[in-house]
């Protein structure tokens, strides 16, 4: 087959481009990442060959190698792993199939990238482009005859042919490095880098003429602690991870009894950006007696794990295990449950030790944990006491413990309000009556609060109750019979509230479920809330957007009695009836509280035309003249 060139998918081009301005002052880490990528090449070969033997019959010690030359100025990373067929060829070098991606560099793009940013991608083989000029791949996928050659400078093309010179086995990558980058071939510093971030690889790496491994190349998890430093644990965490952020949390642990297993178990720093993509995986791998089995086994961690990062060994497993054998095994479910106990109970302990450092990691990973309060009914109990949230009145975290111990005499439920945003939550009328009365409310902003919140329905005895749904008596609660104070004949209930309440219900009967005077409001004149057993309006919102439903349901319209705008339109509905003009008022406090509700209008000409003539009628001065309004139908032709 003759060679062909291919262009780099447009996110491959991106991703080069700030790799290589943003990582250069720490290029030497492009070793090792083609080093991990080169063991974990060795380690899926070893698996496949327990089946499959014959696959390494010849050649059945694995191994990573280094050739320098600085005559040709080339460095080599050869290994003789499990090598790559000509479609995995274009489609892991030239391709990154990862949702997010494209949105994910642009961010990058518009914010100044460093290390930690482009950690939460992980750069992998690309970091190559950092020291090279020009990248040869040669490669041969075992137990295939055919050898595949894949090139490219890095600026937008690269080619894949048939290799003449590929190893029997496995894959050599050939770096053709920069004039200023020659220092990747002086053997020391090759030592040097090896020893620093790649003493734990499981593969021996080894430099060209030299005997002597540069690596430990034992299992690091299976190492006694006290053998293991602080800068190996890193270094091992940033293999296992590809990132480059300082771990979190670090939990190292051997389990003896019925099950065996060994964990080496790491909680990141900062998420990676595809967190939330639904076919992302956890980065958790399965090995059994040392040897890798899988990297994708659902049944190891649940889902609401899937930040952590690490290696579990089993002794007791089959080492022929198959993926489908994995599935409802006895054996993985008791390992599953164990990690899942000592992972929950190390994070209490570091919430009881350091407030502060617990919540940055509630603000990286909370809003996957909290998925587990509905999806893991067993383990309700042990994380309850990890959850935290915001609420109104208070800047720091808090756990719902402390929420109850500051409830005011008088309070029976848990109160609560779900939107987008932290700052637009903090600003809803639906909190006036609430804050006024010093009764704090839990402020949640992750869509997942939207399902666990029902699942759980109370804490302690105390139910969840949204204060955007169904009808409210704030007047029990402590302090609740006094009406916040204000000035002047404002502090009265409007006078004809009853009639007034009655036109709006009629002006409004085809928009709006109901209109009801207001316990919640206190500065705003209007709210929208949700009747009783109907469906929150943030839910119903976010299901919208999904397109999981597509009917909206109509909500009660809330009035502030003692709100000046209230007051006086009472006094004009009293005094005139049901004039136009004020038909015109009713469908402006109803716009009014969608746009509070970050709804959209449902007639946005309509409620210009009204908005305007309102601010026209209040701009006439005394004895003025006011414009002539348009009929509806000129004014519907305008519009």
């Amino acid at each position: 087959m003759s060679e062909q060139t291919h262009s780099f998918q447009a996110e491959v081009s991106r991703l080069l481009e700030i790799v290589a301005g943003a990582l250069y002052s720490n290029s030497e880490i492009f070793l090792r990442e083609l080093v991990s990528n080169a063991s974990d090449a060795c380690d899926r070969l070893r698996y496949l060959a327990l089946t499959e033997p014959g696959l390494t019959a010849e050649d059945p010690d694995f191994a990573i190698t280094l050739t320098a030359d600085k005559d040709a100025g080339t460095l080599v990373v050869a290994d003789n792993g499990l090598g790559m067929s000509r479609d995995e060829l274009v489609e892991n070098l030239g391709t990154i199939a990862r949702s997010g991606t494209a949105a994910f560099l642009k961010r990058l793009e518009d914010q100044s990238a460093d290390v930690n940013q482009i950690g939460q991608f992980g750069v992998g083989f690309y970091s190559a482009f950092m020291v090279a000029d020009e990248v040869t791949v040669d490669t041969r996928r075992a137990g295939e005859a055919a050898a595949w050659c894949w090139r490219s400078d890095g600026k937008g093309d690269f080619t894949v042919g048939e290799s003449a010179d590929a190893p029997a086995r496995g894959t050599r990558i050939i770096l053709k490095l920069k004039p200023d980058q020659k220092e990747y071939l002086e053997p020391e510093r090759l030592r040097r880098i090896v020893k620093t971030y790649s003493d734990h690889v499981a593969v021996p790496v080894r430099l060209t003429g030299e005997t002597e491994n540069l690596n430990t190349a034992s299992a690091l998890w299976r190492r006694p602690k006290s053998e293991i430093t602080d800068a190996q644990y890193k270094e091992f965490y940033h293999h296992v991870a590809h990132a480059f952020d300082e771990p979190w949390l670090r939990a190292h642990f051997k389990a003896e009894g019925v099950v065996e297993y060994t964990g080496l178990l790491y909680i990141p720093a900062q998420p990676p950006f595809d967190l939330f993509q639904p076919e992302r995986k956890h980065g958790v791998k399965l090995y059994v007696k040392r040897v890798f089995i899988t990297d994708d086994c659902a049944e190891l961690i649940p889902p609401y794990l899937r930040f952590l990062k690490g290696v579990v060994d089993s002794e007791d497993l089959p080492l022929n295990i198959s993926r489908e054998m994995l599935q409802n095994n006895p054996l993985l479910a008791k390992i599953r449950g164990a990690i899942v106990k000592r992972v929950l109970a190390d994070l209490k302990k570091r919430a009881e030790a350091d407030a502060e450092d617990y919540g940055k990691f509630w603000g990286a990973f909370g809003a996957v944990l909290k998925e587990g309060l509905y999806e893991d009914l067993g383990r309700r109990e042990d994380l309850l006491p990890l959850l935290r949230v915001r609420t109104t009145g208070r800047e720091a975290l808090t756990s719902l413990d402390d929420y109850l111990a500051r409830m005011k005499e008088g309070q029976d439920a848990i109160y609560f309000i779900t939107g987008d945003d932290l700052e637009g939550l903090a600003r809803s009328p639906q909190l006036e009556g609430f804050i006024s009365r010093g009764v704090e409310v839990l402020l949640l902003t992750d869509p997942v609060d939207e399902f666990w919140v029902p699942a759980l329905q109370s804490y302690q005895d105390k139910p969840f109750r949204s204060v955007t749904q169904g009808a409210l008596d704030l007047d029990k609660v402590a302090g609740g019979a006094d009406k916040p104070a204000e000035d002047g004949e404002a502090a009265a209930e409007a006078p004809g509230l009853d009639a007034m309440i009655a036109f709006l219900r009629l002006t409004l009967k085809e928009q709006v479920k109901d209109v009801r005077a207001s316990e919640r409001l206190t500065e705003s004149p209007v709210c929208l809330v949700a009747d009783e057993g109907d469906m929150d309006m943030h839910l119903e919102r976010l299901l919208r957007q999904h397109q999981q439903i597509s009917q909206s349901f109509k909500r009660i319209l809330e009035v502030n009695p003692r709100h000046p705008l209230i007051r006086a339109l009472s006094a004009r509905v009293t005094a005139n009836g049901a004039a136009a003009e004020l038909e015109e008022v009713g469908h402006l406090l109803l716009d009014q509280a969608l746009i509070m509700e970050g709804e959209g209008l449902p007639d946005p000409a309509a409620f210009s035309r009204r908005l305007s003539a309102a601010v026209a009628r209040g701009l006439v001065p005394a004895g003025g003249t006011a414009p002539a309004e348009e009929d509806g139908e000129s004014a519907g032709k305008k519009a």
